[in-house]
């Protein structure tokens, strides 16, 4: 058996909320396993008074952790892990870095926790399964979303949800659970910060920002399919500062503040390189990319000089695409390269007074390398389902807001509000009635390998299919 190493991902100390001394603590928002890869996973989970809201928050509590890891090949072997405190500087969150692990392996995982070691209980057992990597040929099922609008959902007084059952939280998390994806990726408007019904407010401080985090994650639903479908995040405009922000003024939350949050409450990387690329199997490559981070100021006139993904991650994502050997190949995008999007806009790289210089660059060594056939872009960003086709050919799919509260009929090729207004994009599909719903990309080995982008509105009915061979 491999040695299995376990890291603390400690983060910039922060000034948090008051320790609590809690007489019974418990996981509040449930465990999550994150960025998983061939050797590895980051497991997080937070310590809290209760598993209810009370007050639109959910309290922390001081104590002590420990992981427990099992392969989940029926061995009793308990891979030993050390003791972490978890403390209001972290926001009691325990994060830790699993390595040494079997690649296209299916391990079990839990937290044993406690005012202190002696008094430690275990929680509820979690799964996650290692990258098969180059040498795996097998299925791979990703669920992609966008757009989880908690504030839309439950307070909004036009669009919130009625249903029974809206305690548990939103209906999509019940219907991915149900189809049993092997990850689940989230591209950005995680949470919201400048959500406009708030009861205390836009989030513009650290409390904020936390909060926002434990209403949503609080849900049964979040940690039911968390703890079983291990996790990928990025981030956009909403969990970073607000609507289509960029780097400049002073407007808060600053940039710091919205980096630093997005390390502490998600299980990503340790550092503050957040893009990377994973190989799931032998047929599919995936690559995640940062968006805000790096970016140029969004009034900026367009050229040479003006990047979203800023010239370290460009040359990376250059570089390790050349270096591909994967039958597809996916970028996952927190924003839309193709769209059509909405012509006012000014943030990403489908936008006329935008990024588009840097992405029509992007495409170029595309084509030019001969990278183009089996690449396609994954977005979340809009509100809307889409499959887009670029006169270069090269193919986007936008996830749509997974939240029916949080979606809307989109912008159509030749509709002159839009940023194509000539309709030199082909669409073969776009949501046609707002609702919420998500993507599933799956890719299947044999001897023609095939890959499926296959749309579902929350409930699970299937509203559009594609797919395309490896030949």
């Amino acid at each position: 058996m491999k040695t299995l190493l376990l890291s603390a991902l400690c983060l910039a100390p922060a000034a948090g909320a008051g320790a609590q001394d809690c007489p019974e603590i418990r996981l509040g928002q449930g465990i999550m396993a994150g960025r998983v890869t061939e050797t590895s996973a980051i497991l997080q989970a937070r310590l809290t008074d209760g598993d209810r809201l009370r007050g639109h928050d959910l309290a922390g509590c001081k104590g002590w952790a420990r992981w427990e890891v099992i392969p989940g090949s029926g061995t009793n072997a308990r891979i030993p892990a050390p003791w972490r405190r978890a403390e209001a500087e972290r926001d009691y969150i325990v994060k830790d870095l699993v390595t040494g692990l079997a690649p296209g392996t299916r391990y079990r995982y839990r937290l044993w926790y406690g005012a202190d070691s002696l008094r430690a209980a275990a929680g509820e057992w979690g799964a996650f399964r290692t990258l098969g990597g180059a040498d795996e040929a097998r299925e791979v099922r990703l669920v992609v979303v966008t757009g989880m609008n908690y504030d839309r959902f439950y307070r909004d007084p036009d669009l919130r949800y009625h249903g029974a059952d809206g305690a548990l939280g939103y209906p999509a998390l019940e219907t991915i659970l149900g189809m049993e994806p092997d990850y689940f990726i989230g591209t950005g408007d995680n949470v919201y910060y400048d959500a406009s019904h708030q009861p205390l407010g836009v989030a513009t401080d650290r409390e904020g920002i936390r909060r926002c985090y434990h209403e949503q994650f609080a849900r049964p639903r979040f940690r039911e399919l968390f703890r079983s479908v291990p996790t990928y995040w990025e981030k956009d405009d909403h969990d970073y500062r607000y609507n289509d922000c960029d780097n400049t003024g002073d407007r808060l939350p600053l940039p710091r503040l919205g980096r630093e949050m997005f390390l502490e409450q998600l299980p990503v990387s340790p550092d503050s390189i957040t893009y990377g690329t994973y190989r799931m199997s032998r047929d599919l490559q995936i690559w995640l990319v940062e968006g805000r981070d790096y970016r140029s100021p969004n009034a900026m006139p367009d050229g040479p000089g003006k990047t979203i993904w800023g010239g370290t991650q460009r040359e990376w994502l250059m570089r390790t695409l050349k270096e591909s050997d994967a039958t597809f190949r996916v970028l996952i995008s927190p924003t839309p390269m193709i769209g059509p999007d909405d012509a006012y806009k000014r943030d990403n790289h489908a936008n006329l007074r935008g990024f588009q210089h840097e992405r029509d660059a992007f495409f170029a060594f595309l084509v030019e390398e001969e990278l183009a056939h089996n690449f396609f872009i994954v977005c979340g960003d809009r509100h809307w389902q889409y499959h887009s086709i670029h006169p270069s050919g090269l193919e986007e799919f936008s996830s749509g807001a997974l939240v029916d509260a949080n979606s809307r009929v989109g912008r159509m090729p030749g509709d002159s509000l839009s940023t194509d207004p000539d309709a030199i994009i082909r669409q073969p599909y776009v949501m046609q009635e707002a609702s919420g719903g998500f993507l599933q990309v799956r890719v299947t080995p044999g001897a023609e390998p095939r890959i499926y982008f296959e749309f579902f509105d929350e409930r699970g009915v299937p509203l559009y299919n594609t797919s395309r061979s490896s030949g």
